[in-house]
């Protein structure tokens, strides 16, 4: 596994006064106001996995090493996180990483497989399994965080240049998984496609289920903490999995540990001259359409939608006080220019029945999808006008 040397987070983390909200004003780019409910002329456009295998330049500079070394080599990190900026014209960039990387902080032994994902040499199957890993203090994610805070921090300096080209600020968005998901790859020792090993314990042993959750929405908070502290402007939540739960254990099983997970950001200080009151937090999810009431209901600012629910139908069912971000299917990355670019006009209307609205696809980027489709996305919405 990549040895990551340990460093005091009070040595890491950047002076309030040099953070992008302030130093670059990015609390002003248009992502950032959007997600904080402003509507503004050009609609801001992103895309989740839009930094990795779909870009011939990732793939140039990825040849050799592991993703996760690739993750914690601060120089490739952040180089990994601008190539779609540069490429693409988005609006943001996402912190290239990967969800189980604050587990490869603590020491957990897991690799990230080509063509399966994460694989973890030890699965958490036992409540004496889950005891021991929750012994973890989560607080070593920020301890050992010197690489992450690196790839932030010389991230950010490259999105200062890039903004700097452009004429307007452009923000970095930190990430990480929620405790669900992460908890469901620890108990199911990797990918699965129906998370059976998961959902037997919620229901098996409680308690077990419990720790190992509210350890994660600890380790979770850390993550995104580390990442905000060092230059990030606003924070995504990822549940992967949530789709693959009954409404009613989602709520008692898995939304409370993303509630705590996020509580971490809550609690920082905004920099003074910032121009915002609080860093702006996304919760996002895949399949979760009869639970995105619930999703929306923790304190969020905006709430990712995936393709299966359109935008005015998605915010009829959580309210008008939430900015939603999506929703255009993947597939439709493959589709004849007109025809995917009628998908996109559709969904830039739904999104006016939101009090806001972020341009992104439904879920991820596929690796086969050629690199010109996405691009003209960005233009196609930049090009957009609400009546």
């Amino acid at each position: 596994m990549t040895s990551i040397s340990i460093n005091s987070f009070e040595e890491i983390i950047i002076p309030a006064s040099a953070h992008p909200l302030v130093m670059h004003a990015t609390g002003s780019s248009r992502l950032v106001r959007t997600l904080l409910g402003e509507r503004v002329e050009k609609t801001p456009v992103w895309f989740m996995r839009q930094a990795g295998r779909s870009l011939p330049e990732y793939r140039a500079l990825r040849s050799q090493g592991s993703m996760l070394d690739a993750c914690l080599t601060p120089e490739l990190a952040s180089e990994i996180t601008l190539q779609p900026v540069r490429r693409h014209g988005v609006d943001a960039a996402i912190f290239f990483s990967d969800i189980i990387v604050p587990l490869a902080i603590l020491g957990i032994e897991v690799e990230i497989a080509a063509g399966r994902g994460p694989v973890f040499a030890r699965p958490l199957r036992t409540a004496a399994d889950i005891a021991r890993a929750v012994e973890i203090d989560p607080r070593l994610v920020r301890e050992r965080g010197e690489a992450i805070a690196r790839a932030v921090e010389l991230t950010t300096g490259m999105l200062a240049e890039e903004s700097e080209s452009r004429g307007e600020p452009l923000p970095l968005i930190g990430f990480a998984g929620a405790p669900f998901t992460l908890a469901a790859y620890l108990v199911e020792g990797g990918p699965s496609k129906d998370h059976l090993a998961a959902r037997r314990l919620i229901h098996e042993d409680p308690a077990a289920w419990r720790a190992l959750t509210e350890w994660l929405a600890r380790v979770t908070g850390e993550f995104l903490a580390l990442q905000v502290e060092s230059g990030a402007s606003a924070a995504q939540l990822f549940d992967s999995w949530a789709g693959g739960l009954p409404p009613e254990d989602y709520r008692a099983a898995a939304l409370p540990a993303s509630a705590a997970s996020l509580e971490a950001v809550r609690a920082l200080p905004v920099p003074a001259g910032a121009g915002i009151d609080h860093i702006p937090l996304v919760h996002f999810g895949v399949g979760t359409g009869e639970i995105l009431r619930d999703m929306a209901s923790i304190g969020i600012d905006a709430l990712g939608v995936d393709y299966r629910v359109p935008l005015d139908e998605a915010a009829r069912r959580v309210g008008g006080d939430l900015t939603l971000q999506g929703n255009l299917d993947p597939a439709l990355l493959f589709a004849p220019a007109e025809v995917r670019d009628a998908a996109i006009v559709r969904i830039l209307e739904a999104g006016r029945a939101a009090r806001a609205h972020v341009f992104n696809l439904g879920h991820g980027v596929p690796m086969e999808a050629d690199p010109d489709a996405i691009s003209s996305v960005v233009r196609t919405v930049h090009g957009w006008r609400s009546a």
